[in-house]
């Protein structure tokens, strides 16, 4: 290496393939980071509140942030997110999010009405380059942000999946998702090689 390198040296952890067998060590990567960088806004994804759970369990003592699935994403009036999950992440402190997705409440409506691509599929897609975990670890500090429980001033990690479980960290900038464009990925923790 060169003797004039101005920066920082962080390793990334590539997992050989998506999936749920990854979380605990997701998990594990996205608190020593957090713990490295002083970082206390944890934000992560989750369906069924398993992933957040464990999650809860990590990061006592921290801003935890569990995002949901809305009501009705899979079927009308239904909330996958399940109660006794709900219960046990707030009593370990955690704090639990269902608002609609940033990259995919209204846009949805409309490519499923007219079947017209939408700019938010389109950011969704771009992001997908990296890995689902990575859109979803991106979408949700968006949704964190617009709901005021984290700064968009100050880094946060973020955490998610690809389809259950999580796979996928990231150090990011947050911004709120009107103001898409400032959202700054500041560093790839840990993510799926695809």
């Amino acid at each position: 290496m060169n003797s004039d390198f101005s920066g920082i040296m962080s390793p990334i952890a590539y997992f050989d393939s998506p999936g749920t067998h990854n979380t605990a060590e997701t998990l594990k990567l996205a608190k020593k980071r957090s713990l490295e960088r002083e970082i206390n806004d944890i934000v992560v994804a989750s369906t069924t509140g398993s992933t957040g759970v464990k999650a809860s369990e990590v990061f006592q003592g921290f801003n935890l942030i569990v995002v949901t699935h809305v009501t009705g994403f899979k079927e009308p009036n239904a909330q996958e997110f399940l109660p006794t999950n709900r219960l046990a992440i707030e009593e370990n402190g955690g704090k639990i999010l269902t608002t609609a997705h940033a990259f995919g409440g209204f846009g949805r409506a409309v490519h499923r009405r007219f079947g017209a691509i939408q700019v938010d599929e389109v950011t969704a897609n771009v992001l997908r380059l990296f890995g689902e975990g990575t859109k979803v670890a991106s979408e949700i500090a968006c949704m964190a942000a617009d709901s005021g429980l984290i700064s968009v001033s100050s880094e946060v990690v973020s955490v998610g999946g690809s389809g259950r479980g999580a796979d996928t960290a990231i150090l990011v900038k947050p911004s709120n998702t009107h103001t898409f464009f400032d959202m700054r990925i500041k560093e790839i923790i840990c993510k799926p090689r695809l």
